[in-house]
């Protein structure tokens, strides 16, 4: 496969994420702004979205502060914030029109008329009665492409760079969403109050969690067991080993396609994913969650460098 064509393929599935992904941060906001301006701090929930969105530099050089409104505009409209859920849904539509015949019907037929209906967004969708139908909608048209995606695309290297592109998005995400709230996080913070509760809640549902965690765990929300699912459990999707087991398999497949070569890569997937793989959540907790993510986000961006100069430079 041509490199520009594994590139084109690796950032359609990279930016159809990073649309979802801020959608799911959005609502998140959304619901705890209202209880933060009741306990104080409300712009720090609008701060910490741009900061785990990788948006705070650019809003800041535009805006003196985090409202709402400047923000909610800033992550959906701006066409100066190319991680915006309208600007990530253009770049997926161009990088997938570029290799339209890589992609099925189906494949592009939800991103294309995802896009033509984002052409035609009201005036008045991003205020608060509509905005969560709206971003309801964005999370769904996301799961319709990747479901097109996993259901008629031969499993070739078009899959695989797509798919890559997607599992490095989804565990960068995930490392950020919980590293923007690990204060909450720490053990000091396991009281149990109402605000703490409520930001608990919030840092499982940004992953779509909140669910999954009753499951395995059959308990009440506790800081100890967030952090543990979603790092280290492997029956999370969402969760930093399943992401990153996923990246070590498809890069292990793409080497294995092309002769057997190993490059710089496929070392840091695999160290990433055994150091989930084998990590231990208390050994976590005593080094820091801040700590333990900062250096893992480090080496995600480290890592998608590295694949593309392995894969993606012509």
């Amino acid at each position: 496969m041509l490199s520009r064509t594994a590139e084109n393929l690796f950032w359609l599935g990279r930016y159809t994420e990073r649309a979802a992904n801020v959608a799911r941060g959005l609502q998140v906001a959304h619901r705890l702004h209202s209880l933060s301006r009741t306990f104080g701090g409300a712009e720090d929930e609008w701060r910490g979205l741009l900061v785990a969105s990788g948006c705070d530099a650019g809003f800041y050089a535009q805006h003196d502060n985090a409202s709402p409104e400047a923000v909610t505009h800033y992550l959906v409209r701006d066409p100066s914030n190319l991680s915006g859920i309208v600007p990530c849904f253009e770049a997926a539509r161009q990088n997938g029109r570029a290799v339209r015949t890589a992609l099925t019907v189906e494949m592009w037929e939800a991103l294309n008329d995802t896009w033509i209906e984002l052409r035609r967004l009201p005036p008045d969708v991003l205020e608060a009665d509509r905005l969560t139908t709206f971003l309801d909608w964005v999370k769904s048209r996301t799961l319709l492409f990747n479901g097109a995606a996993i259901d008629t695309m031969l499993r070739d290297d078009a899959w695989r760079f797509v798919h890559l592109g997607t599992m490095l998005e989804r565990a960068d995400n995930t490392a950020r969403l919980l590293d923007v709230r690990h204060q909450w996080l720490q053990p000091r913070n396991g009281t149990g109050g109402a605000v703490e509760y409520a930001h608990w809640q919030a840092v499982l549902r940004s992953v779509s969690a909140l669910r999954a965690y009753q499951w395995v765990y059959h308990s009440r929300l506790q800081p100890r067991l967030i952090a543990e699912l979603m790092i280290l459990r492997p029956e999370l999707p969402r969760s930093l080993r399943a992401c990153f087991a996923r990246v070590e398999q498809t890069l292990e497949a793409i080497a294995n396609n092309h002769g057997g070569t190993r490059l710089e890569c496929h070392r840091l997937a695999g160290e990433l994913h055994a150091q989930l793989r084998y990590g231990r959540i208390d050994a976590i907790m005593e080094q820091g969650v801040h700590e333990y993510l900062t250096l893992l986000i480090d080496r995600t961006i480290e890592l998608g460098t590295q694949i593309g100069a392995g894969y993606l430079s012509g």
